[in-house]
C-alpha cells in the first residue's frame, strides 16, 4: 500500500529508470561526463519539461498541479538520488512561490504561462559581490521614473543567471528607507533591452560544476512598472518570507544525495571481501552504515514534519524552516563523510566505483547548507526567537485550550493519513511570536505515549515504550535547562551574538529533531504503508540515544540487537531497491546494460551476517 502523496515520485522514479543503467534519463555515467565536461544539461532539463514536472511547482489555483509539500519534497528527492546538478538547476522553478505569493492577479497567470508552456526557469539575484548574505547592505538600486523603474548595479553569485528567463532582483528604491528601502521585481529579460543588462561569466565551482553559477548586471535598465512584486518597500520581507519556503525544500536535495551515498556504500560493502569476510560484516563498518541509515530516518522526521507543517502552522516557520535547513544539511554532510571510510580508497577515485557517483554527490552537496541563508544565518535567525520561544513554552501549561489546539496541529502535521489544508503564504511571519509546536508539545506527546504503556497493548513493544518514555524525559530536561539559561541571560543585539549562543541553537536543532521522530512515530505507527520495522520503534530509541548523546554522555547504550535490527532493514531495502526512509517507496529496478556490478547479492550478505560478534563500536 502506498501514500497518494509519494505516487508522484513513485512514477517519476520509473519514468527516469535505474540511474547505473546506461540508457537511463540521468544516469550516473551521463551525470559525470557532464559534471567533467562542465556542461549544462540542456537534454536532461528538456526531458523534465516534457515530462511535465513543471507543473508540480505551479498552484492548482493558477494552472498548475501542486497540492503539497509534502509531495514536493519527495519527488525532489527522486530528482537528487540521481544529480544533484540537474535537480537544482531544475528546481529554481520553485523561486516562483515568490509570485504565488505577493504578485498580483496578472503577474501569477503570466509566470505560469511561462513556465507550463515557454519551459521557462528563474533564478533569484539577491546577493552582490561586496555584500553577501547582507541584503540591507546591497548596492544594486531601482531608480523610480515614468513608467517603470532604471535597475543598476549587478548581482552575484547568481545560480542559472544567464539561462534563466525570469529573474527575481532585490533593489533599494529608497535611499534612506532601511529595511523598508528595498523592492523586490519579477524580471521578465525577453522585455528587456539587450544593451541594458549583461550577464557575468561562469564561475568555475567545487561541486555542481555543471551549473550555470554566474552573475547579471544592469546599466540603467528599464524595467516597466507592472514587474514590481507586491509593494514598493516590502521586497526584504518578501524575501525572508520566500526563504522560509525554499529552505525547507533545499533539505530535500541532502536527503536524495545522501541516499545514494549509502546505496552506493553498500553496493560496495556487500561485495568486497577484506581478511576473508565482507566489509559489511566487519563490526566499525556496519555501525558506521547503520548510524548512517539512522541518520537518514531522523531527517526524514524532520523534513516531512516540516513539509506538512507548511500547510498546518504557516506562522511557525520563522523557526520550523530554520531548524530543517540548519539540520538535515549539515547532519547528512557529515553522513556522507562517515560513509566515505567505507569505501576505502575507492573514495578517492573518481570513475572506479559506479561512475564515481559518490565522490560527485559529496562535492555537489557542500552547497547546500550554503542556499537560501547559511547554516550561520539560520541559527542567527533561532538566537533572535529563542528567549521568548522560551517564555511562551512555560506559559502553555497553563491554557489547556491552547495545549488541545496544538495537540491538533501536531497530529495533522505528523499524521501522513491525514489531508493537509491548501497552503496559504499570506499567512507566513517574520517571527513565530513565540511559537513552537514542535518543541511545546513534547510533554502531550510524552503523555500520550505514557497512555499507552499502560493500556499494555500487545502490539507494542513495551521495553520499547519504555525507553522512549525514558528519553523523553532526558529531552524535556534539556529543554527546561536551556530555557532557563535563555529566559536569565541577556538579549544579544544585531550580530553580536556570542559563540555560545550559537552552540545553543545548534543544541534546539538537535531536541527539535528528536520529538520529531517522536512525533512521526506516535501518529504513524498503525500506517501499514511504512511497515513493520517503523513500527516496531526500535529505531526511533536509536535515534533519539543518538541525538542526546551529544549533551549526555551518560545515557545508557540501547540493546545491541536494536542496531542488528536496523541494520537488517538497511540491507533489506538496498535488496529491493527502495528508499532509505521512513516511506521506503520502491525505486526504478534495472532493465538493461549496467554500467557496473550495481545489483549484488545483499541476500547473501544479510543471512551471512544475522548474527554478528557483538561489539561496541
Amino acid at each position: 500500500m502506498s501514500l497518494k502523496q509519494y505516487q508522484l515520485a513513485e512514477q517519476l522514479e520509473q519514468a527516469l529508470g535505474n540511474p547505473h543503467q546506461i540508457d537511463s534519463i540521468m544516469s550516473f555515467q551521463r551525470t559525470a561526463e557532464l559534471d567533467e565536461a562542465e556542461q549544462f544539461p540542456h537534454d536532461e532539463i528538456a526531458w523534465l519539461y516534457h515530462w511535465g514536472l513543471q507543473n508540480y511547482y505551479i498552484p492548482t489555483a493558477y494552472g498548475g498541479n501542486f497540492t503539497s509539500f509534502e509531495e514536493f519534497v519527495a519527488f525532489v528527492r527522486v530528482l537528487a538520488r540521481r544529480d544533484l546538478n540537474i535537480s537544482i538547476a531544475f528546481t529554481t522553478l520553485f523561486w516562483s512561490f515568490l509570485t504565488w505569493m505577493a504578485g498580483s492577479d496578472e503577474q501569477k497567470e503570466k509566470l505560469s504561462q511561462l513556465i507550463r508552456e515557454d519551459h521557462m526557469a528563474m533564478c533569484l539575484a539577491y546577493s552582490e559581490r561586496e555584500h553577501g548574505s547582507d541584503l540591507v547592505g546591497g548596492s544594486v538600486t531601482a531608480t523610480k521614473v515614468e513608467g517603470g523603474y532604471l535597475l543598476n548595479g549587478e548581482k552575484w553569485p547568481i545560480n542559472r543567471a544567464t539561462l534563466s528567463g525570469v529573474t527575481f532582483v532585490l533593489a533599494r528604491t529608497d535611499p534612506e528607507g532601511g529595511n523598508r528601502g528595498l523592492s523586490l521585481f519579477m524580471v521578465e529579460k525577453n522585455e528587456l533591452d539587450p544593451s541594458q543588462y549583461y550577464n557575468l561569466p561562469k564561475i568555475k565551482t567545487h561541486g555542481i560544476r555543471a551549473a550555470d553559477m554566474s552573475g547579471i548586471g544592469f546599466s540603467d535598465c528599464f524595467i516597466p512598472d507592472r514587474m514590481l512584486l507586491g509593494k514598493e518597500g516590502y521586497g526584504l520581507e518578501l524575501g525572508l518570507k520566500g526563504f522560509q519556503i525554499t529552505r525547507a525544500l533545499c533539505a530535500a536535495f541532502s536527503q536524495g544525495a545522501a541516499d545514494t551515498c549509502l546505496r552506493t556504500t553498500l553496493n560496495f560493502a556487500v561485495n568486497r571481501k577484506l581478511y576473508n569476510k565482507r566489509v559489511i560484516d566487519m563490526p566499525h563498518a556496519r555501525r558506521t552504515l547503520t548510524n548512517s541509515f539512522l541518520d537518514i530516518l531522523i531527517c526524514d522526521c524532520v523534513n516531512i514534519g516540516a513539509a506538512r507543517g507548511f500547510h498546518v502552522a504557516t506562522d511557525q516557520f520563522s523557526v520550523w524552516s530554520a531548524v530543517d535547513k540548519y539540520f538535515v544539511p549539515v547532519t547528512l554532510e557529515q553522513v556522507m563523510k562517515d560513509t566515505s571510510v567505507v569505501l576505502g580508497s575507492r573514495f578517492y577515485m573518481r570513475d572506479e566505483h559506479d561512475s564515481g557517483v559518490f565522490q560527485k554527490a559529496l562535492r555537489d552537496s557542500a552547497i547546500i547548507s550554503m542556499f537560501d541563508g547559511s547554516s550561520v544565518v539560520n541559527l542567527h535567525a533561532l538566537i533572535l526567537q529563542r528567549k521568548q520561544l522560551a517564555k511562551t513554552r512555560g506559559r502553555l501549561r497553563q491554557k489547556p485550550e491552547k495545549l488541545a489546539a496544538m495537540a491538533a496541529r501536531l497530529a495533522q502535521s505528523f499524521s501522513l493519513a491525514e489531508p493537509l489544508p491548501t497552503f496559504e503564504p499570506n499567512k507566513l511571519e517574520l517571527i513565530s511570536r513565540g511559537a513552537d509546536d514542535v518543541m511545546q508539545g513534547l510533554e502531550g506527546a510524552l503523555s500520550q505515549i505514557a497512555a499507552l504503556q499502560q493500556a499494555n497493548d500487545s502490539a507494542v513493544d513495551q521495553a520499547v515504550l519504555s525507553q522512549v518514555l525514558e528519553l523523553g524525559q532526558a529531552i524535556l530536561e534539556e529543554i527546561e535547562a536551556q530555557d532557563q539559561l535563555i529566559t536569565q541571560s541577556a538579549f544579544e543585539h544585531g550580530h553580536d551574538q556570542s559563540f555560545e549562543s550559537f552552540e545553543l541553537a545548534k543544541q534546539y536543532c538537535r531536541l527539535h529533531a528528536a520529538i520529531a521522530c517522536i512525533l512521526m512515530w506516535m501518529h504513524n505507527r498503525d500506517q501499514p504503508a511504512l511497515g513493520s520495522f517503523f513500527a516496531q520503534g526500535e529505531w526511533l530509541v536509536l535515534s533519539l540515544h543518538r541525538l542526546l548523546s551529544t549533551f549526555r554522555k551518560s545515557l545508557a547504550t540501547p540493546p545491541l540487537m536494536y542496531y542488528e535490527n536496523v541494520a537488517q532493514e538497511l540491507l533489506r531495502l538496498h535488496q529491493a531497491d527502495k528508499m532509505f526512509s521512513i516511506v521506503p517507496f520502491q525505486l526504478a529496478q534495472p532493465t538493461g546494460e549496467i554500467v557496473s556490478q550495481t545489483n549484488p547479492s545483499t541476500q547473501e550478505a544479510i543471512s551471512h551476517a544475522t548474527a554478528p560478534e557483538p561489539q561496541l563500536i
